[in-house]
């Protein structure tokens, strides 16, 4: 993350984000797949990095295999979708809101007072190395607490973080197409150099 001053000078925050050039690998239509969509590619990887099947399927496009690989459905084919076409920041040009799709950072395993923030148990005298401990759990099954378990989705300690995220709304500060660099405005799901997925955002409301 950086931050930027925009024409009236006014200071944002923003996550700079390499969006590009993407590499058209695969165009799916009605007639040969049951739908159509896009299939994009991006970020080299290493031939001895990669499968085969990865490496031709990417060959097939003329290109190399590539890292990140996602499939994008749309209604109508767009008239420059070519496999082995690039894609470039150009597309959001004059797209005021975007979302950002990405997977949180991991903490592994953690307690329910970091995972759920819960309170803990008191600290005076009498509790004895309870302090960070959930309480019961009996009362919460799946019969007025005479069931055989807790009810899906007790909060209880777990696992935390590197799950699938989407951050809404996020402004479009600015586009370097020199470089295909994104200013998205806030901070995005992930840690530093993750991989992310960036669209026109769908519940933005544009004041005209």
């Amino acid at each position: 993350m950086t931050q930027v001053y925009d024409e009236a000078g006014v200071l944002h925050p923003v996550t700079v984000v390499r969006a590009g050039p993407c590499t058209i690998l695969q165009v799916k239509t009605v007639e040969t797949d049951g739908y159509n969509a896009v299939q994009i590619g991006f970020e080299d990887v290493k031939a001895h990095r990669a499968t085969k099947p990865r490496i031709g399927h990417a060959a097939k496009a003329g290109t190399k295999a590539k890292k990140f690989i996602r499939e994008i459905r749309v209604d109508e084919l767009p008239e420059d979708a070519v496999v082995g076409a690039s894609v470039s920041v150009d597309v959001f040009e004059g797209v005021p809101y975007v979302d950002v799709i990405g997977t949180t950072k991991g903490k592994g395993y953690a307690g329910v007072m970091k995972r759920h923030h819960f309170g803990g148990m008191p600290e005076s005298h009498g509790t004895e190395r309870k302090h960070r401990t959930p309480g019961s759990i009996g009362g919460h099954a799946t019969n007025r607490g005479t069931g055989p378990k807790p009810k899906k989705g007790k909060r209880m300690s777990g696992h935390m973080g590197d799950v699938k995220a989407t951050t809404r709304n996020h402004k479009l500060v600015g586009i370097d197409k020199e470089h295909n660099l994104l200013l998205i405005q806030g901070a995005v799901p992930g840690a530093n150099g993750g991989y992310v997925m960036v669209r026109t955002s769908k519940t933005a409301k544009v004041k005209a």
